[in-house]
């Protein structure tokens, strides 16, 4: 095996191009360095050793055993900070395994730097050339391309000196509006060469989009006029600014809010014009909708607005251009920053109407009934299945609700019902992202921990998305790092998804006749609260709705007292 290579330059600093790229992530104001690694980091391990020998400024670097929570833990983390950070995974290979969470980033306007090392470009007689087997059956002819609908911008590296460039060029990119995640490829020859540039400032983000006020003015009209209107929200409250924006435009001018997939929280549960999270028959009735950051704002399939209804879709890319198809009518489409847009709208509105008009005060109050009378339901609900034989998803999230402290987050993949777990604050709930990628919820939190250790944070999952989280790399990170989280597993033993789906397209066929788990079924279910004692952690099952107020609060004393992760496995009817 030939492992020559040619020594740096006469009169050269020894400054590599892996030093020029700590340099820059640094520069960027980056935390975190989450790495998955190879035989193509040792440019960059022996940097950051430097770096940390130095004391020179870099990101803290992290060990992550796989690729699915290398991704999510980052995912997490900006989601609490609004920060990106960076990750690093080995080659193509790596890649193929950050695929499905890369994705939801992409989905979800989460700005990721995600690096990837590349097979060495030379054959023989470089610093970092390739000396090993595996350099020759890992190349491909375009790395980038299995990952390039999943990112904004992908470049491999092709000089050393440019290695400060091209972080700087993705993270410009990666949070310019709508944000998302980038990918660059680095040859372990190219990062390995020398250089003596230096890393330069950040260059400035380009400013959001703001409203256009012709638009606004117009809105305002049609809202104005409108007997019925409707607030559509998915994903507008990203920050509390959103959050407040929401809940003033409602309040002030009686406009109902459905939150229809809320990854956040749109609207308070307590806000009077919240009207839950169910679209039919509020859409049908609307005459107005204002549809706030909604790639799905209705299923046409299931539910439409009626045929006189005005539309108007307000976001960062209210048109969604990444969806290859998407034919949800529009009379109005507004870019710009929600609370930007509904700050001037506000603004706008009392020129047309003041918020004490009489049919302004005849629909506040009607509207406050009917979101009264739905918490009045959904109590009632959770009274009568506290005394159920089996354990309900519904009884389980309120359950959880009184047992987590106030200032709790909860990353939720999929089981949590939101109308039995009230959330007050903007940053106290994310749903996973629309693409809906399985395995992000446990390392979410788990990022969610590291970047605000002062908050308790939840992760609820499904039997299905636990087991993809892989949660033996994800306890591991939990008891090295010290971030105890609480995880509540909502165990029905089956892929719930794939049964939901054949029962509702074929409800009388031989599947659900005679086996409505084909090909769902995850039955024997492993002991899951067992997986978790292996990393150090406290671990329950239970079976019976009586126990599940007791459990889950030791589980919380065991996160927040003994600061020891907790998994609390329960057993669901749905």
């Amino acid at each position: 095996m030939n492992t020559s290579h040619t020594p740096s330059p006469e009169g050269s600093t020894g400054k590599s191009g892996a030093d020029l790229l700590i340099e820059a992530l640094a520069a960027q104001k980056i935390d975190y360095f989450f790495g998955c690694g190879g035989s193509d980091f040792a440019p960059v391990v022996e940097a950051l050793a430097r770096a940390g020998k130095d004391g020179l400024p870099a990101p803290r670097p992290m060990v992550v055993p796989h690729e699915t929570p290398a991704i999510a833990l980052a995912h997490g983390a900006y989601l609490m900070t609004g920060r990106a950070q960076a990750v690093m995974v080995h080659v193509n290979v790596g890649t193929a395994n950050t695929i499905n969470v890369v994705f939801n980033a992409y989905r979800d306007n989460v700005p990721i730097l995600l690096l990837a090392g590349r097979t060495p470009i030379s054959e023989t007689g470089c610093e970092g050339t390739r000396n090993g087997f595996i350099h020759w059956p890992q190349e491909m002819f375009d790395q980038g391309g299995m990952i390039r609908e999943c990112v904004k911008w992908d470049y491999e590296l092709r000089r050393a000196d440019q290695a400060a460039d091209a972080v700087s060029r993705g993270m410009e990119l990666a949070m310019a509006s709508p944000r998302g995640p980038v990918y660059l490829t680095l040859p372990r020859d190219v990062i390995a060469a020398s250089t003596t540039r230096v890393a330069e400032p950040p260059r400035a983000a380009p400013i959001p989009p703001y409203p256009n006020p012709d638009a606004i003015a117009r809105l305002a009209g049609m809202i104005a006029s409108a007997q019925r209107p409707l607030i559509v929200a998915a994903n507008a409250g990203r920050s509390q600014k959103a959050v407040d924006a929401i809940a003033s435009l409602s309040g002030s001018y009686a406009i109902p809010v459905v939150s229809h997939f809320p990854r956040t929280i749109s609207l308070p549960s307590s806000h009077p014009m919240h009207l839950g999270y169910t679209l039919t028959p509020h859409i049908q009735q609307a005459d107005l909708i204002l549809a706030l950051e909604c790639d799905v704002p209705w299923i046409p399939e299931r539910a439409q607005p009626a045929p006189d209804c005005r539309i108007v879709h307000v976001g960062e890319d209210p048109a969604f251009a990444s969806y290859p198809m998407r034919s949800f009518r529009s009379d109005l489409s507004i870019t710009a920053v929600v609370p930007d847009a509904l700050a001037a709208l506000e603004k706008a509105l009392r020129d047309h109407i003041s918020p004490d008009d009489g049919k302004i005060g005849e629909r506040r109050d009607r509207v406050a009934k009917q979101s009264a009378d739905l918490r009045a339901t959904w109590a009632a609900t959770e009274m009568r299945l506290s005394q159920e034989a089996t354990i309900k998803p519904e009884w389980l999230s309120r359950c959880i609700s009184d047992a987590i402290p106030e200032n709790a987050v909860i990353f939720n993949e999929y089981p949590l019902r939101l109308e039995h777990c009230p959330r007050e604050r903007a940053d106290s709930y994310f749903l996973h992202s629309s693409a809906g990628g399985l395995g992000w919820g446990l390392g979410a939190a788990l990022g969610a921990k590291l970047a605000c250790p002062d908050r308790f944070v939840v992760s609820t999952v499904g039997d299905g998305s636990y087991i993809f989280a892989n949660p033996t790399a994800c306890h591991w990170l939990s008891a090295a790092y010290d971030l105890p989280v609480l995880t509540v597993i909502f165990n029905n033993k089956r892929f719930g998804a794939v049964r939901n789906a054949t029962l509702d397209m074929y409800g009388q066929g031989e599947a659900a006749s005679n086996n409505p788990d084909l090909l769902a079924g995850l039955e024997p279910s492993p002991d899951f609260e067992k997986v978790v004692e292996a990393s150090g952690g406290f671990g329950v099952r239970v079976e019976r709705p009586r126990d599940l107020p007791e459990v889950l609060k030791r589980a919380v004393e065991v996160v927040s007292r003994e600061r020891r992760q907790a998994v609390v496995n329960v057993i669901c009817d749905y």
